[in-house]
C-alpha cells in the first residue's frame, strides 16, 4: 500500500512540522543530518537493516547495514577531528560513487564540517575554481585523482589531503592515507550539536550560466528532503530505492543520501558506465522498487526499445520519477508502455534543495507537464515586465516561489549580490536573511513556464534559452518534445539562430535513432510531422544532425554552448561539459 494521501488532502492544513512526525523527531533532539541518517535509524531498532547496496565497474558488490554506516561514519568523523578539521570547515569529497563517498558524507556532517561533494570527472582547473571559492580545508579523494589535487594544492588554502582508496606507498609529501575498513572501530562519537541553520552541504551549480556558484544548505533541510521523499518518491520502509544521480550534484545528496536514509530506505548505487542492459540487470538483481532517474537516461533507454525491456524481470518496480530536465511527453508515454507505469516529472534546483513542483503520486498525469506545487510551496509564474503573478492560463512567465521552505539555500558563498538578485521584492541592500523574510518577496528560478486552467505547470525553457523570433517568444522545450516524437529522432536541442529580418529563427540540432539517415525524404517527413504539432513561428528553419549533443555531466543539454557557437560568441564556463 502506498503511504500517499490525495494531493488535495495533503494541501489541507499543511505544516512542515509533518516532516518531524514522519521522522519521529521531537524538538530538543539532535538535529544533525549525519546522526539522523544513521544513529537515529539504529536507535529505532533498524541497526541490522541494509542501508547500502553497491556495485562497481568490475562487478564487485558490497552491502552495509545501518549499524555499519553508523560506525564507519563515526570513524571518518573522528579521523577528521584528529587532523584538526573544525566545525564549519569545508571538506571536499572528490571520488567516484564508491561506498566511501556516501559514508564519509555523513562523517563530515557528524563532526560539524560542511560537506562539499564534487563530481569526480572534473579536471584540475575546475576543481581549483571550486576549492578556492569554498576555501576548502580538507579533501577526501582516491589515488586515481591525487594527481589533479597535486597540480593545484600549492595555490590553495588546502590544509589536508586524505586518500581513502589506493596504495599508501604511492602517497607524496604530507598526503595521508585512511582506509576506514582497517581503522579502529569507533562505536561512539559525540556528534556536533548543529541547529536548523547550521551549514551542512555546499553544492556548486552546474555553471550553465556564468561561473559556478556555491549554494549553501543547512541541517534543517532534512525536513524538506525527507517529506518530499516520503510523499513524492513514496519511499516506504521495505523499499529498495535507486537514485541514479551522482552526489556531485544536488539530487545525489538530497535524494541519493539524505532523503532516503532519513527514512531508513535501502539505497542502491551502481558505479558503472551506462548501458540499458546493465541498468535493467541492476534493477532485476536487486529487486528495485522505486527508481529516480533523469530524462537524458530515459531517452537513452527509449533508443534501445521495449524488446530489450522484455528480456528482464522488472516486476519489482512500483514507482518511477524523473529529475534534471523537463521530461518530454513522449518519454512518459513510452515508460508506460515499457514498464507499465509512467515516469513522473519533478522540478527543483540546486538552490531549492528539494522538490518544488511535482507530478504527485495518485494525481492525474498530463504527459509533458511539470505537475503542481508540492504542499507547502507557494509557486507562481511572474509577468516578465511587472514581476506580478500571472493569472491568465497559458501565459508564459518566470517560475517563482515564496521563500520559507526548509531546504532552501541560505547563501551563494562570497557572492552576496548574486544571491540578492535571485529575489524579487527584497530591499536593494538586503542581507541574505532579509531576502528570504521580507514581505512580498519571490525567489525567481530563472526558468519560464505557463500554468493551465487545472493548475498544472508547463515548462517553456531557461530564461536565457527562450528564442525571440519577430518579437514572439518561443520556448525550446515544446519544439524539442515534438521532434523526438518522430521515429527518426532520438534527442533534440533547439536554439535561436541570427536572422536579419526576425532577429532570431529556430534551429534544431538532433541526434538520430539507429538505422536512420537524414536525407531529403527524412527531413520532409520530420517537417510534416511537427508542422501538425507546432505553430508556424516555432517551426525550425534549419535542422542539423549531430553525433551527440553537448550536455553537462549531470545530463542537462547545454544549449548555451550550441548557441554561442552559432552566434560566434564566447562559450563561457565549460567545466561541467561532459567528456567527449
Amino acid at each position: 500500500m502506498s503511504n500517499i494521501g490525495s494531493y488535495e488532502q495533503r494541501l489541507e492544513g499543511f505544516d512542515w512540522n509533518i516532516a518531524k512526525q514522519i521522522l519521529n523527531w521531537e524538538e530538543g533532539e539532535l538535529l544533525n543530518i549525519g546522526h539522523m541518517c544513521s544513529d537515529r535509524i539504529c536507535a529505532q531498532g533498524k541497526a541490522d537493516k541494509t542501508a547500502l547496496i553497491w556495485e562497481g565497474f568490475s562487478g564487485e558488490k558490497r552491502s552495509y547495514t545501518f549499524d555499519e554506516v553508523r560506525v564507519l561514519s563515526n570513524a571518518y568523523a573522528k579521523f577528521l577531528q584528529d587532523q584538526g578539521v573544525k566545525p564549519g570547515d569545508r571538506v571536499c569529497i572528490f571520488m567516484e560513487k564508491i561506498p566511501a563517498l556516501y559514508i564519509s558524507f555523513l562523517g563530515i556532517l557528524k563532526m560539524g564540517g560542511v560537506a562539499q561533494p564534487l563530481f569526480s570527472a572534473f579536471e584540475h582547473d575546475s576543481l581549483e575554481v571550486r576549492l578556492r571559492s569554498a576555501e576548502t580545508k580538507a579533501i577526501l579523494t582516491t589515488q586515481k585523482h591525487l594527481k589533479k589535487v597535486r597540480k593545484i594544492i600549492d595555490d590553495l588554502p588546502l590544509d589536508t589531503v586524505i586518500c581513502v582508496e589506493g596504495n599508501p606507498a604511492k602517497l607524496k609529501g604530507e598526503e595521508i592515507f585512511f582506509n576506514v575498513d582497517e581503522a579502529q572501530r569507533v562505536d561512539q562519537f559525540e556528534c556536533f550539536e548543529s541547529g536548523p541553520e547550521t551549514p551542512s552541504v555546499l553544492h556548486y551549480t552546474s555553471g550553465t550560466t556564468g561561473q559556478p556558484k556555491g549554494a549553501q544548505h543547512v541541517h534543517g533541510s532534512v525536513f524538506g528532503q525527507a517529506l518530499t521523499a516520503h510523499w513524492v518518491l513514496d519511499l516506504q520502509d521495505d523499499d529498495i530505492y535507486w537514485c541514479t544521480a551522482d552526489p556531485g550534484w544536488v539530487t545525489g545528496t538530497s535524494y541519493g543520501i539524505i532523503g532516503a536514509w532519513a527514512l531508513a530506505a535501502t539505497n542502491c548505487v551502481l558505479d558503472s558506465g551506462f548501458t540499458s542492459a546493465k541498468w535493467y540487470q541492476f534493477v532485476q538483481e536487486n529487486k528495485v522498487t522505486v527508481w529516480y532517474s533523469a530524462p537524458t537516461a530515459i531517452r537513452s533507454l527509449m533508443r534501445d526499445g521495449t524488446d530489450l525491456v522484455k528480456q528482464y524481470d522488472l516486476s519489482s518496480l512500483r514507482h518511477l520519477c524523473s529529475v534534471g530536465e523537463p521530461l518530454n511527453a513522449e518519454a512518459v508515454v513510452w515508460s508506460e508502455e515499457a514498464f507499465g507505469k509512467p515516469f513522473l516529472d519533478t522540478f527543483w534546483q540546486t538552490e531549492t534543495g528539494a522538490m518544488m513542483i511535482t507530478n504527485y503520486p495518485g494525481m492525474p498525469v498530463k504527459p509533458g507537464s511539470m505537475g503542481k506545487p508540492f504542499p507547502g510551496i507557494e509557486a507562481a509564474v511572474l509577468d516578465l515586465k511587472t514581476n506580478e503573478p500571472i493569472t491568465e492560463p497559458g501565459k508564459v512567465g518566470l517560475i517563482a516561489f515564496r521563500p520559507g521552505w526548509p531546504s532552501m539555500f541560505r547563501e551563494y558563498r562570497n557572492q552576496h549580490d548574486v544571491y540578492a538578485s535571485k529575489f524579487v521584492g527584497a530591499p536593494a541592500d538586503a542581507t541574505p536573511e532579509q531576502c528570504r523574510t521580507a514581505d512580498d518577496v519571490w525567489y525567481v528560478s530563472g526558468d519560464r513556464a505557463s500554468i493551465d486552467p487545472d493548475g498544472y505547470f508547463w515548462f517553456v525553457g531557461r530564461d536565457d534559452d527562450v528564442i525571440n523570433t519577430g518579437g514572439h517568444l518561443v520556448g525550446p522545450f515544446e519544439i524539442e518534445s515534438a521532434l523526438i516524437e518522430h521515429e527518426a529522432i532520438a534527442e533534440a536541442a533547439v536554439i535561436g539562430k541570427p536572422d536579419e529580418v526576425n532577429m532570431e529563427v529556430v534551429k534544431a540540432c538532433v541526434v538520430l535513432n539507429p538505422g536512420f539517415e537524414f536525407d531529403d525524404m527524412t527531413e520532409l517527413s520530420v517537417m510534416n510531422f511537427i508542422r501538425k504539432k507546432l505553430s508556424p513561428l516555432a517551426m525550425p528553419q534549419e535542422i542539423e544532425v549531430k553525433d551527440k549533443l553537448p550536455k553537462t555531466r549531470s545530463g542537462k543539454i547545454l544549449r548555451r554552448y550550441l548557441k554561442a557557437l552559432e552566434w560566434g560568441e564566447e562559450v563561457g564556463d565549460l567545466s561541467t561539459l561532459e567528456d567527449d
